[in-house]
């Protein structure tokens, strides 16, 4: 790895030599194609009925929309977290946003996959904000999105969030 490398990048060290990103891997419409399911399912099921049991904590006393998510470590370890709202809506804070602190709070750095269950009849992905963190500290995770009767799709992070804001931009 070059020097300008390790000063555009600094989190390199956090992901695994396969989902680190280049830099020029720009995503088009293809991308967004979801990835087959029947590959791995017995961790997806895992990760899913993680993340459906977290969604059962949610406070959404205003918009009655539960969400959790499920934050796999490389270890296999599971960090979950659920949609905690407020008043105001702008402090709400997402699941995925609440399993990706906690596991950070925890000293935890490394990452390989999310799952974010919403009770709705087509897969929920993560919002913006959502995106923009996973990506800074996550990378490239595998992102997969279900409802409550189970997996409805996979995508790379890179798909969700074509052209990313990150670190190699502020050099």
């Amino acid at each position: 790895m070059s020097g300008s490398d390790e000063r555009s990048w600094p989190a390199r060290e956090r992901r695994g030599a396969r989902d680190r990103r280049s830099g020029f891997d720009r995503r088009d419409e293809k991308a967004w194609q979801s990835v087959p399911l029947e590959a791995e399912k017995s961790v997806d099921l895992r990760l899913v009925e993680a993340a459906t049991r977290a969604r059962l904590h949610a406070q959404a006393p205003y918009s009655g929309f539960k969400v959790g998510a499920a934050l796999e470590l490389t270890d296999g370890g599971i960090v979950c977290g659920c949609n905690i709202e407020n008043a105001s809506y702008s402090l709400t804070i997402c699941a995925e946003r609440v399993a990706l602190v906690k596991a950070l709070s925890e000293g935890q750095v490394a990452f390989t996959r999310i799952a974010v269950v919403a009770d709705t009849k087509a897969p929920t992905p993560p919002c913006g904000p959502c995106r923009q963190l996973l990506w800074e500290y996550c990378g490239d995770i595998e992102v997969i999105l279900a409802n409550l009767d189970g997996p409805a799709g996979r995508h790379r992070l890179a798909a969700l969030l074509p052209l990313p804001f990150d670190g190699r931009l502020l050099t």
